[in-house]
């Protein structure tokens, strides 16, 4: 058999691709790959950190491509994605997620007709503004075998004229990735200790929120930004955040001038957190508002009430069969939203503050196995995806 050539470029990417290439070490008989990481995300000592925790090898190759807007790094990737399926020689190509690695490792391969898998395929949001949602589709219409997280993704594939075929319902690999480090999650109050809380088990006691922001549309512009935090801080004075925030945000925060109104003692800016420190604290947390899909998928599986502040979503089955409320960007929105949980609403009054409730549903194959099925699946199909 010849290598499939297995492809990630962002830390979601991670925790997508770790269990999938755990599946393929143990099937019988192992199935090959070759593993390339494309730099788009190219802090060094943070990827030891993430590939040490999640057992990924190290990298066959790194293609180094660093920041860019979205068509320089997606140009540098095909690039040099094209030299290293020179080198290598793969019988296929295997792509996560929907980022600019996604779609430029997947051009590559549809340019060089190799056989391209695609797991996570399907998602929509309806909103082409987004790259991510750009990203998707493109990557799917060139894809040969179309891995699924939830099957509203089959409607959204056959009305885009995917061949019925070429779907599989697998479920999730991010879920497989949490479910099998349940045991290492960092306890919250260390995490809120090391990063200056100045009273975790008072935080704790009352309950906090954690709030995690990047997309665009909410922290690029100051008329957006200044209406969340105006927000946000309110629901401080009920609820402390706890904000592990990205460089872009806290940036915009500095520039327009908005650090100052944040409520003394009610905030905490932190750094970017490690995986398990992020899941730790997102279980524990008594809420969390974010605009994140990945944190939408894991708060769901954690069984902790998610506001989404965004205007849609291209994971609805965190809102049909989660603890996900997807209720646009409006301050008022949000307010309302955050106080029909804080008065007893359904997703929250039963809970005990401080601990982490089990969803009363959970979406369907988001069972710790997607990576076992999609490693099954493509060995059924071995003479296309794994060919002498």
């Amino acid at each position: 058999m010849r290598p499939i050539l297995c492809v990630v470029g962002t830390r979601p990417n991670y925790m997508k691709m770790a269990p999938i290439l755990a599946a393929f070490d143990a099937h019988v008989p192992r199935i090959p790959y070759v593993f390339v990481h494309t730099g788009q995300h190219y802090d060094a000592a943070m990827e030891k950190v993430f590939f040490d925790a999640l057992g990924l090898p190290t990298p066959h190759a790194n293609l180094g491509v660093g920041a860019g807007s979205h068509a320089v790094q997606t140009a540098r990737i095909m690039e040099r994605m094209d030299a290293v399926v020179d080198e290598t020689q793969p019988a296929s190509m295997l792509v996560v997620g929907d980022v600019n690695s996604t779609l430029g490792a997947a051009l590559v391969a549809a340019k060089r007709n190799l056989p391209l898998i695609h797991v996570e395929a399907g998602l929509r949001s309806g909103d082409r503004t987004m790259p991510e949602e750009v990203n998707r589709i493109l990557t799917d219409a060139v894809s040969d075998l179309l891995f699924t997280t939830e099957r509203l993704a089959h409607d959204n594939l056959r009305a885009e004229g995917i061949a019925q075929d070429k779907m599989v319902f697998a479920g999730n690999v991010m879920i497989d990735t949490l479910e099998a480090h349940r045991g290492n999650f960092v306890k919250a109050i260390q995490t809120l200790t090391s990063a200056g809380c100045p009273d975790p088990q008072g935080w704790l006691n009352q309950g906090f929120a954690l709030v995690t922001l990047h997309r665009p549309s909410n922290v690029d512009h100051e008329d957006a930004l200044r209406a969340m935090v105006g927000v946000l801080d309110r629901i401080s004075e009920h609820c402390p955040l706890a904000f592990p925030i990205h460089p872009r945000t806290r940036n915009n925060l500095q520039r327009f001038g908005l650090t100052q109104q944040l409520r003394a003692g009610r905030w905490l800016l932190m750094e970017p957190l490690p995986y398990f420190d992020m899941l730790g604290l997102m279980s524990e947390a008594r809420l969390v508002i974010t605009d994140s899909g990945g944190v939408q998928e894991e708060s769901t599986v954690l069984g902790v009430p998610c506001l989404t502040v965004r205007e849609n979503t291209e994971r609805p089955v965190t809102v049909s069969q989660g603890t996900n409320q997807l209720i646009g960007t409006r301050p008022e929105a949000i307010w309302a939203a955050f106080e029909a949980l804080r008065t007893g609403g359904p997703l929250l009054g039963a809970r005990e503050v401080g601990t982490a409730a089990a969803p009363t549903r959970r979406p369907e194959l988001w069972d710790g196995r997607a990576a076992v099925r999609i490693a099954s699946e493509i060995f059924a199909r071995r003479e296309k995806f794994l060919a002498a």
